[in-house]
C-alpha cells in the first residue's frame, strides 16, 4: 500500500487587509445590530406595558445601567476576553465548542454532554435571534413615521414586510457588490446618532452623573420588581454583542477593538446618554425618544437613514443565520441543505435557498403577529442574554480545562460575567408570556431536532459501518479476478476505513468492476478551515483501487469536482466523462432495536426525507450517478 499525500491540517490563511480596511469593515458587518438598538432600547424602557415612571431617579438609574451593560458586557467581556478565545482565527458558538473538544479526555462523559448539549441550545437560540433582528430593527425604524405624522400609521406594517421582503429577495445575489458601502454608511449612521446625542447633552448636561453606578443602585431601591422588568428591556442595548465573537473570523480582533471602541461604544453612549437629557427635559418624547433628538426638518431623511441602517443590521444577521447553518450541517447537527457560493473571491459568502425563505417567513410572520416593536422586544431580549450566559459558561471550561488557568481566578472573572448574563436572563425571563415563549419554543423545537439528527446519524453509521477489511476483499479479487469495466468508479464512504455497503453490493449483484475504483471519504476536523494543500489524502491498495480522505474545515462546504481535480494534481488520473459515482440510499424503518425513542427515530427519518440530496449538495455531475438502496432498521 503507498500512500501518496500526507495530510496535516491547518488553517487556511487569507491575504492580510489593512487594519483601518477591516475595521471599516467589522462597523459595517459586526456592528449593525447592536448600532441600531438606539431605536428602540430606551423607548421600551419608558413607553409601552412595563414602562416605568419617567422621574430623575429612574432616567439616571436607566442610562447608568445602559453604561455599565456596554462596558462590562461588550468592552470588558467580549472586546477584552470572549475574542481571545479563537479557534484558527474563527469565533463563534460552535467555534468555542470545537475549542472544548480539544480538552475533551480532561472531563468526564457527563459533564462533556451537557456542555455539548448547552451549545447547541446556545445555537438554536442565535436562529431565533435571527428571526427577531429583521423584524424589530425595520419596524423600529420605519414607526419613526408615525412621529412625523398619525396619518401613516396604517402604513407601517405593509412597509415593514414590503422592506422584509425585498431584503431577502436580493440575497441570491450576494452581499459582496454592496458590502462595500456598508461601512462607509455605518460610519454616517454612528457619527450621525452620537451628534444628535450630543447636541442634547448639551442642554442637560447633569445627565452625566449616570455614569456614577450608585444611580443603578438607587433605581433598583425604587422600583424593587419593578426595575428588574425594565432590566429586561435594557439589556436590549447589547443586542449583538454575540456578533463581535461570531464575526472574528472575517476581521481580525484588532480590527473590532478599534471600530468598537473608536467609533461605536462612544457614539452609542452618546445617543442613549442623549436621550435620556431629552427625557428629562422633555418627558413627552417618551413615545419615541430617538427620532425625539432628530430636528422637525431631518425627520423623513432620519428615517431612511434609520431604515438603511436596520437593512444592514439584518443583513448581517441573516449572512450569521447562513454561517450557523453550514457550521451544523458540517458538524453533524442538521441535514443537508442547498448551500450556494455568492462569491468566487470570499469564500464564506454563502446564500442558503431554503433557509432564506424560512426566515422571510419567519420575519414577516413575526410582524403581522406582534405588529409593534415594542411586542417584540419581550421575545428579542430571551435569546440573546440565554446565549450569553451559555457563552461565558463554555468559555469556563475551556480557560480551565484547555488553558490551565487556576479555578479561583477562572471563577472570579466568568463569575463577574455571570451576574451580568444570569441578572439579564433572570429579568427576562419575567416576560416570557410578552413574547419570550416563542424565542424559547424555537430554540427548543431546534435543539430536539439538531440533537435527534446527531444521535440518529450516530446509529445509523454504526449500523452501516464497513464490516470487511480491505485486505479480505482485495484477496477476493485477485482470487476471482473479475471482468473490469473500463473508466473509474467512486464509492461514496463515511466510514475512511473498511470496503463500503455500496461497493460490497455492487460487486455482489452485478459480479464486475470497473478498471479503476476509488472510496472516496470526507472527513470533517473540529477546525474552520483546511489549507488546499493538506486537503486530500490518497492511499493505493494495487489492482486498481484507491482510497481517497478529504478534509474540511466546520466552516467548508465540500465539492466533488474540487477533490477529484486535486487528485489528478497529485496522480491519481481520473476522465469525467468515463467516472461513475456510487452513492447509498437508505430507506429507513423506525422498528429497530436501538435504545433511541421511536419519535425520535420518526423525526429523523422525516428530517433524512427532506434533507438535499447529495448529488446537489457534493456537486456531483448528475448524469453520473447510481444509487444503491438499502433498507435500515433504527
Amino acid at each position: 500500500m503507498k500512500n501518496r499525500h500526507s495530510v496535516n491540517p491547518s488553517v487556511e490563511e487569507s491575504p492580510p487587509a489593512g487594519l483601518h480596511v477591516l475595521a471599516l469593515g467589522a462597523l459595517g458587518v459586526v456592528y449593525g445590530d447592536i448600532g441600531t438598538s438606539p431605536l428602540y432600547a430606551i423607548r421600551e424602557c419608558f413607553h409601552g406595558q412595563h414602562a416605568i415612571v419617567l422621574n430623575p431617579v429612574n432616567i439616571l438609574g436607566v442610562l447608568s445601567l445602559v453604561f455599565w451593560s456596554l462596558t462590562m458586557v461588550v468592552s470588558v467581556k467580549y472586546v477584552g476576553f470572549i475574542l481571545k478565545a479563537d479557534n484558527r482565527g474563527e469565533g463563534g458558538i460552535f467555534a468555542l465548542l470545537a475549542l472544548l473538544l480539544q480538552a475533551r479526555d480532561k472531563m468526564s462523559v457527563r459533564s462533556y454532554g451537557i456542555a455539548v448539549l448547552a451549545a447547541v441550545f446556545g445555537a438554536a437560540l442565535l436562529y431565533g435571534d435571527g428571526l427577531i433582528t429583521p423584524a424589530i430593527s425595520v419596524l423600529s425604524a420605519i414607526e419613526g413615521l408615525e412621529v412625523a405624522t398619525e396619518a401613516s400609521k396604517p402604513f407601517i406594517i405593509p412597509l415593514t414586510c414590503i422592506v422584509l421582503f425585498l431584503l431577502f429577495l436580493v440575497q441570491r445575489h450576494g452581499t459582496a457588490d454592496i458590502g462595500r458601502f456598508f461601512g462607509p454608511i455605518m460610519i454616517l449612521w454612528f457619527l450621525t446618532i452620537g451628534a444628535l446625542g450630543l447636541a442634547e447633552i448639551r442642554q442637560s448636561p447633569q445627565v452625566i452623573a449616570a455614569l456614577n453606578p450608585w444611580r443603578a443602585v438607587e433605581f433598583f431601591q425604587a422600583n424593587h420588581l419593578h426595575g428588574m422588568v425594565v432590566l429586561g428591556s435594557v439589556v436590549l442595548c447589547i443586542t449583538g454583542g454575540e456578533a463581535l465573537y461570531a464575526d472574528m473570523g472575517h476581521f481580525s480582533p484588532r480590527a473590532i477593538k478599534l471600530s468598537w471602541l473608536g467609533l461605536a461604544y462612544p457614539a452609542l453612549l452618546l445617543n442613549y446618554f442623549g436621550q435620556g437629557a431629552l427625557l428629562l427635559s422633555h418627558p413627552q418624547e417618551s413615545f419615541h425618544p430617538f427620532y425625539g433628538l432628530v430636528p422637525k426638518m431631518l425627520l423623513y431623511p432620519a428615517v431612511l437613514l434609520s431604515t438603511i441602517a436596520t437593512i444592514i443590521a439584518s443583513q448581517a444577521m441573516i449572512s450569521g443565520v447562513y454561517s450557523l447553518t453550514q457550521q451544523a450541517i458540517q458538524l453533524g447537527y442538521l441535514p443537508r441543505v442547498r448551500v450556494l457560493h455568492t462569491s468566487a473571491g470570499h469564500r464564506g459568502q454563502i446564500y442558503l435557498p431554503e433557509v432564506n425563505w424560512a426566515m422571510m417567513i419567519g420575519c414577516v410572520g413575526l410582524v403581522l403577529a406582534f405588529r409593534e416593536s415594542t411586542n417584540l422586544a419581550g421575545a428579542y431580549g430571551i435569546a440573546v442574554t440565554a446565549t450569553m450566559g451559555i457563552t461565558s459558561i463554555i468559555y469556563y471550561l475551556v480557560i480551565t480545562r484547555l488553558w490551565k488557568w487556576p479555578l479561583w481566578k477562572a471563577g472570579l472573572l466568568v463569575g463577574l460575567f455571570l451576574v451580568f448574563d444570569l441578572s439579564y436572563l433572570g429579568a427576562n425571563l419575567l416576560k416570557i408570556l410578552d413574547g419570550g415563549w416563542f424565542t424559547i419554543g424555537v430554540a427548543v423545537l431546534l435543539t430536539i431536532s439538531m440533537t435527534t439528527w446527531r444521535d440518529c446519524r450516530r446509529v445509523l453509521a454504526k449500523i452501516m459501518a464497513p464490516r470487511l477489511t480491505m485486505d479480505l476483499f482485495l484477496k477476493d479479487i485477485a482470487q476471482k479476478n473479475p471482468y473490469r469495466i473500463p473508466g473509474t468508479a467512486v464509492f461514496m464512504s463515511v466510514n475512511p476505513r473498511g470496503v463500503p455497503v455500496t461497493l460490497l453490493h455492487h460487486y455482489k449483484h452485478h459480479q464486475v468492476l470497473y478498471e479503476q475504483v476509488i472510496i472516496l471519504s470526507i472527513q470533517v476536523h473540529d477546525l474552520p478551515r483546511v489549507a488546499p494543500q493538506d486537503r486530500l489524502q490518497v492511499e493505493e491498495y494495487g489492482q486498481g483501487f484507491y482510497r481517497l480522505t478529504a478534509y474540511y474545515g466546520f466552516m467548508e462546504t465540500p465539492r466533488i469536482p474540487e477533490i477529484m481535480a486535486l487528485a489528478g494534481r497529485l496522480g491519481l488520473e481520473t476522465t469525467p466523462s468515463k467516472t461513475t459515482y456510487f452513492l447509498g440510499r437508505e430507506s429507513l424503518f423506525t422498528t429497530g432495536k436501538s435504545e433511541i425513542a421511536s419519535w425520535r427515530k420518526a423525526l429523523f427519518a422525516m428530517m433524512s426525507r427532506n434533507a438535499m440530496n447529495p448529488t446537489n449538495y457534493f456537486d456531483i455531475p448528475p448524469d453520473r450517478v447510481i444509487e444503491i438502496g438499502a433498507q435500515v432498521r433504527l
